[in-house]
């Protein structure tokens, strides 16, 4: 399309390197000098002080490093849940260690400096979570352990809460803050914590008053003053129950991750489908723009100030998105532009407005990671609206039989005005691609 407007602000995962970003849309704020951290000087709390000298013996900060090197590769923190040895971190700190076992393994490292292998039991890639136990049987014993707290136990807005790990390896800390109740329109459930993560404080528990796991450090974003987020301990408690008994993980971790792609790539396409359209997108079309559920619409509008061609324009993207190690995927977005022209005359326009369809691209990851895209092209006939279509597959090389499927959309009706749009849905089945490139298509139409 016309234009690509680079508006991304981010949530960036903690973890000092292998770390998960987000791209989100802006937030409706200018862009200010950033203010100085109050977390930085604000005094620790005695509750702090409290929260910190009973969970000290449960930290750990994890490592990977390399094999035979024993030079790390990136860090993270994560927390004892058992006396039998069992962690809990986030899956992107330990990814590496997961998806290349053959050049990465786990050192954990205590608060008071004692280092141990670890292995890694089960992982909760949607939530972005692993679990993992103590590699020396000998050593995997008598562990004190963090408890969780009961979900019935509810959380009030403006809790105080204890969030604690290693941040940028320079040593264990404890971080005080609120609970702001769970994210927005995240597909997945997290908790909005008002505190400052720092990179390197990934998998470490976040605390109530009483000591209790109330959830598992996971990203902030760098464009606010105290968004954090975490992962609800009710998952990590499920993965705990799940996986206490599990042997350690054979190989590396795709064919699991695979399958958990799938298993999501099913229910966002059933949730996407089922929640329609918005109404009233455009005087003249129905033009296919989706509820603000699980995701964010921002539009926007430029005149041309040298009498060419005018254009508005809505994104809408998901703010959820599943790290796989070295991309994120299991999301989906769409956009459209309504161009006037009508000051340019008919063959200008015509000119522009095709030269916008043409500059599309389906470049978003490298040949290491997808095939090249597999394009058809065609025209629809929508009860008398004309529509140019192009539907693209690239499919992934370590995820099987998943694929990224990309939809543009012209109409044709006018001389000199019309809509552009497209549609993205990545780390889709096949079945699940098509479905939702009709969805897609099917929902352009003479307005009513």
């Amino acid at each position: 399309m016309r234009v690509q407007l680079q508006r991304l602000a981010a949530l960036l995962a903690l973890a000092c390197a292998g770390a998960a970003a987000w791209a989100a849309p802006p937030p409706p704020v200018p862009v200010v000098a950033p203010a100085a951290d109050p977390a930085a000087s604000a005094p620790v709390s005695l509750s702090a002080r409290k929260v910190y000298e009973q969970a000290r013996s449960q930290l750990v900060q994890i490592r990977t490093v390399l094999k035979g090197q024993a030079s790390q590769t990136s860090v993270g923190s994560g927390f004892i849940v058992s006396r039998d040895g069992h962690l809990i971190t986030n899956f992107h700190v330990v990814s590496e260690a997961a998806l290349k076992p053959e050049r990465h393994e786990l050192v954990l490292v205590t608060a008071d400096g004692r280092e141990t292998p670890a292995q890694i039991l089960m992982l909760d890639v949607l939530h972005d979570l692993a679990l993992l136990k103590v590699q020396d049987p000998k050593k995997a014993s008598g562990f004190d352990a963090l408890t969780f707290r009961p979900d019935t136990d509810k959380l009030a807005q403006g809790e105080r809460m204890y969030s604690l790990g290693n941040p940028l390896d320079v040593g264990f800390a404890v971080i005080e803050g609120n609970y702001n109740g769970l994210v927005e329109r995240s597909f997945y459930p997290q908790i909005f914590f008002a505190g400052s993560l720092s990179g390197g404080m990934s998998g470490g528990p976040a605390l109530d008053q009483a000591g209790r796991v109330i959830g598992i450090n996971v990203a902030r974003r760098v464009d606010g003053e105290q968004v954090s987020f975490l992962v609800p301990a009710s998952f990590a408690s499920a993965l705990l129950a799940r996986g206490r008994d599990a042997e350690p993980l054979k190989g590396n971790a795709w064919p699991i991750v695979s399958a958990q792609l799938a298993a999501h790539q099913d229910v966002l396409t059933e949730r996407f489908i089922a929640q329609g359209w918005k109404p009233g997108t455009h005087p003249r079309y129905s033009v296919p723009v989706p509820p603000d559920r699980f995701m964010r619409c921002w539009g926007s509008s430029e005149p041309s100030r040298t009498g060419g061609l005018d254009f508005e324009r809505s994104d809408c993207v998901m703010d959820t998105r599943i790290f796989v190690g070295e991309f994120n995927t299991g999301t989906i977005a769409t956009r459209h532009e309504a161009y006037d022209g009508s000051r340019l005359g008919t063959m200008r326009f015509a000119k522009q407005y095709a030269a916008s369809f043409r500059n599309e691209g389906f470049g978003r990851l490298g040949p290491q990671h997808q095939t090249k895209p597999q394009c058809h092209e065609g025209y629809v006939d929508r009860k008398g609206l004309a529509l140019r279509t192009v539907v693209c597959l690239r499919a992934y090389k370590k995820l099987p039989k998943l694929y990224d499927v990309a939809v543009l959309v012209a109409t044709l009706d006018q001389p000199q005005a019309g809509v552009q749009g497209r549609f993205d849905a990545q780390g889709v089945s096949y079945a699940s691609a098509m479905k939702l490139a009709q969805h897609y298509i099917e929902a352009y139409a003479w307005v009513k």
